[in-house]
């Protein structure tokens, strides 16, 4: 199983950057991040529309997508665990939408197989990269019965 990681807007040096590459670099699936980013200015809909298109984009052909979204499910690490391991035995390929600081357009999330929320609180869309790169990290360790995790 491959994970891809797309997400509006390009990171720069920093601890938020440094806390994607920590995590990244500890997984054993193979994961990419691919960034996107529209510079015109857009009316929020509009622009929400647009990064949906760019990140619609480049989703791999047949991966399973989970759009990262306030409304989504707030699932445990054992959850996201759990869906990793049905895809990885379905043989698909995973990509992990983030969207930018106005959220997903409608089209994305129509196209989601799941739709994830990291809890009531909203977070810099910046530091959900290093976020999500951890719950990767730990529902590989939980798959592999590693004691890294405790519940």
């Amino acid at each position: 199983m491959r994970v891809t990681i797309l997400a509006v807007g390009k990171a720069k040096a920093g601890p938020q950057r440094d806390l994607y590459e920590h995590y990244a670099a500890r997984l054993r699936w193979p994961l990419r991040l691919i960034e996107v980013e529209e510079k015109r200015k857009l009316a929020a809909d509009a622009l929400k529309a647009r990064e949906a298109d760019l990140l619609l984009a480049q989703i791999p052909a047949g991966a399973k997508l989970c759009a990262l979204d306030e409304h989504g499910t707030a699932a445990s690490s054992a959850d996201l665990a759990g869906w990793l391991r049905q895809w990885q035995d379905q043989g698909a390929d995973v990509a992990f939408a983030i969207g930018g600081a106005d959220g997903h357009g409608a089209a994305l999330l129509a196209r989601a197989d799941r739709k994830l929320a990291f809890g009531a609180l909203t977070w810099p869309h910046m530091l959900v990269r290093g976020l999500l790169a951890e719950q990767l990290y730990r529902a590989q360790q939980i798959l592999a019965g590693h004691p890294y995790h405790r519940e």
